[in-house]
């Protein structure tokens, strides 16, 4: 466990790098994350279960905090599962428990937002889930639309330390009510999106590293993938010497 610092990564062809916890908190970079960044360059990927942005409006939001990280080299669980579905199930009606980012990139795809009827309905973090879409998401679960989860996310370090509801917070008031659930989830643990990295990178997994504070997400989902997991923790946690974990 360490903390981040310019050099840290250098042995690596591709540097994976969760994004809450890791580089920023909030609306702030966190200490050492933007020369970690800069030191890496080219070779630094953003893995990340956030289901609120698109690559191209968190490439925005991060280059005013001093990163310089392009859409191509941002891949997000919530955007994935979107391309995902259009991919799968072209022109489909999908209900979103989304964004407003996401919603829009979902008719840039070809998706038909809808309320009622839908072919696939997507949860993600929603910022305004509440009983009405609630009560919406199991009726159309109910009319057969297959579910699909951005990440199994409870929570996220705020930027005052204390958590801010995830994803998997609302599956769990969804599954509550409807305890037979059946979905499938694109962030990690699972590898879909380490995977794409990788394959846009043009690496194999020996030749990446994967910077994560969450053994639980990214520290499984580094081990399934057969990448190098290197663990960091808040820094009011870290630890003072740097250390290389597996």
């Amino acid at each position: 466990m360490t903390r981040l610092e310019g050099g840290l990564a250098d042995a690596y062809a591709a540097v994976l790098c969760d994004l809450d916890g890791c580089l920023v908190s909030g609306a702030t970079a966190l200490p050492g994350a933007v020369d970690f960044a800069r030191s890496c360059g080219p070779r630094l990927w953003i893995v990340s279960n956030n289901s609120s942005d698109t690559a191209a409006s968190l490439s925005d939001r991060l280059a005013t905090l001093g990163f310089d990280i392009p859409p191509e080299r941002i891949l997000l669980a919530g955007e994935q599962a979107l391309r995902d579905i259009a991919d799968r199930r072209p022109g489909a009606r999908i209900y979103l428990a989304a964004s407003g980012r996401l919603e829009a990139l979902a008719r840039s795809l070809g998706l038909s937002p809808v309320t009622l009827m839908a072919d696939v309905a997507l949860l993600a973090r929603d910022p305004d889930f509440g009983l009405v879409r609630l009560s919406q998401l199991v009726r159309v679960l109910a009319g057969g639309a297959e579910l699909v989860v951005a990440n199994p996310d409870l929570v996220h370090p705020g930027a005052d330390g204390l958590p801010e509801p995830e994803t998997g917070a609302l599956l769990a008031s969804l599954a509550a009510c409807w305890p037979d659930l059946t979905y499938q989830t694109v962030g990690k643990p699972q590898t879909a999106l380490l995977s794409e990295a990788m394959r846009r990178a043009g690496v194999e997994a020996a030749e990446a590293l994967f910077v994560g504070d969450n053994p639980l997400t990214d520290g499984i989902a580094a081990q399934r993938a057969g990448i190098a997991f290197l663990h960091v923790l808040p820094p009011v946690l870290a630890a003072p010497g740097p250390t290389k974990g597996d």
